[in-house]
């Protein structure tokens, strides 16, 4: 019996690396918050100011903290998790959109919207260690499970570029559709989706090869093709499927990440942009832009379970579960 007992205490501890408090927080960008949400009733408990323009949102490592990026402040804000409590502020990050965060949890990838760059900033220190020049607009930032590659989407530019962390160079520009947004990595990294919000459309790369592999098109029933505007995107940890938010198109698609194939459309809020799903990946948030609300979606009957009020113009979900 020792024997199943250790066994037992071993998987208890490499399934379960952090205590998670609950709540749910949601970036509000316009009226620069943060709301709380209990993780259980889904009721509003707390809204409290933070730096201006709240946007990109991330764990820390251990999921102890979290950071705020806030595009008008020039700051990112770091938060305790379990109270919300103020820990520091990284300041001087010009115009931080979003980041990503390295695999050993030291280092920040920012995307720096108005000096078309990418910072990478030290998290403990506060300071900016290198700044890159990219395209115009930079937005969404994905690095690899290795930490050797930083993928960064320029919306002006229409490209996504391939960045080596160990050098700190671009390696390669990658032309996509117009307006790259959001990124989402397959659990094999063989395939990089990027959301082009104004093709309509989700472009696929491979990595091996740097190229473009395939794309695809959503066609929500009622909607014309300028109205399919696709932002945020992210995958099960199984890379069986994708979720995509169709941003003026009111809809969350589902799609079948094998197949390419869209399996249905989900009626949400007013222009859906942000996305996060529970860890036991059975309910999907979306954060709707213009109805000031997030949608709370059983992903198992793929319909909306409950709509709940936060700040103007949500933008960023974390799910401390």
């Amino acid at each position: 019996m020792r024997w199943l007992f250790v066994f037992c205490f071993l998987m208890t501890v490499s399934t379960s690396t952090y205590a998670a408090g609950g709540n749910i927080y949601i970036t509000n960008e316009k009226s620069s918050t943060i709301t709380v949400l209990d993780g259980a009733t889904y009721k509003v408990v707390r809204s409290f100011k933070t730096c201006k323009r709240p946007r990109g949102v991330h764990f820390s490592k251990d999921h102890t903290q979290f950071y705020v990026g806030c595009a008008d402040d020039n700051v990112i804000v770091v938060y305790e998790t379990a109270t919300a409590k103020l820990v520091k502020r990284i300041r001087s990050i010009e115009e931080p959109e979003t980041f990503d965060l390295s695999p050993d949890g030291k280092t920040l990838y920012v995307s720096n919207e108005e000096d078309a760059a990418v910072s990478i900033v030290d998290i403990e220190t506060g300071k900016v260690l290198k700044s890159i020049d990219i395209g115009e607009e930079p937005e969404g930032v994905q690095v690899t499970a290795d930490g050797a590659t930083v993928y960064v989407a320029s919306e002006a530019a229409n490209l996504v570029h391939v960045i080596d962390t160990a050098s700190g160079t671009v390696t390669a520009d990658i032309l996509v559709g117009t307006r790259p947004r959001r990124f989402a990595l397959t659990p094999d990294e063989k395939e990089l989706w990027v959301s082009a919000e104004l093709a309509g459309q989700v472009d696929i790369i491979d990595t091996r090869t740097n190229r473009t592999s395939g794309d695809i098109v959503f066609k929500p029933t009622g909607f014309r093709r300028n109205e399919v505007t696709p932002v945020d995107l992210l995958m099960t940890r199984d890379g069986t499927t994708a979720f995509v938010a169709l941003g003026r198109a009111n809809h969350v698609a589902v799609v079948d990440i094998k197949t390419r194939r869209v399996l249905d459309y989900i009626l949400v809020g007013k222009r859906p942009w942000g996305l996060a799903l529970s860890r036991d990946e059975k309910t999907l948030f979306v954060a709707n832009g213009l109805s000031d609300d997030i949608s709370i979606v059983n992903i198992a009957k793929r319909r909306v379970l409950k709509s709940v009020a936060v700040g103007q113009v949500p933008y960023g979900i974390l799910i401390d579960d």
